[in-house]
């Protein structure tokens, strides 16, 4: 997998994870992806806040919770969701288009970030 200068070099995927750094960087990216779709689907421009709560569950329901440590709370789950989502993306493992156009298949974003994050954690050879 290539990373670019911006990503320091990760021994697992459980690093990336739980990267402060890049949760920060993943808020915004998955923010704008997320608004993106929002808007494609009510064809007007939105900005759209994803809620902690629809990643913790997202990550619930494509398998990456198992790969975090047995102590986690809501808000640590959503991080690593934004870590791995800019992760993957930075890595060239998954384009920006294709993030957004598999976040506005559907009106449940909970289902969409799963579905995203199943397909990110496959292309790493983390899906079960």
């Amino acid at each position: 997998m290539r990373q670019t200068s911006t990503l320091r070099r990760y021994g697992s995927v459980r690093e990336v994870l739980l990267d402060e750094d890049l949760a920060g960087l993943g808020d915004a990216y998955v923010n704008f992806i997320y608004s993106l779709a929002v808007s494609r689907r009510s064809k007007r421009p939105t900005g759209a806040k994803v809620n902690n709560r629809v990643l913790a569950e997202a990550v619930r329901r494509s398998g990456l919770r198992r790969l975090l440590p047995h102590r986690v709370d809501r808000h640590a789950r959503g991080d690593a969701a934004e870590a791995l989502m800019v992760f993957a993306w930075l890595s060239d493992l998954v384009g920006f288009e294709e993030c957004v156009e598999k976040l506005a298949e559907t009106e449940d974003a909970t289902e969409a970030f799963a579905g995203l994050l199943h397909v990110i954690l496959k292309r790493l050879g983390e899906a079960k």
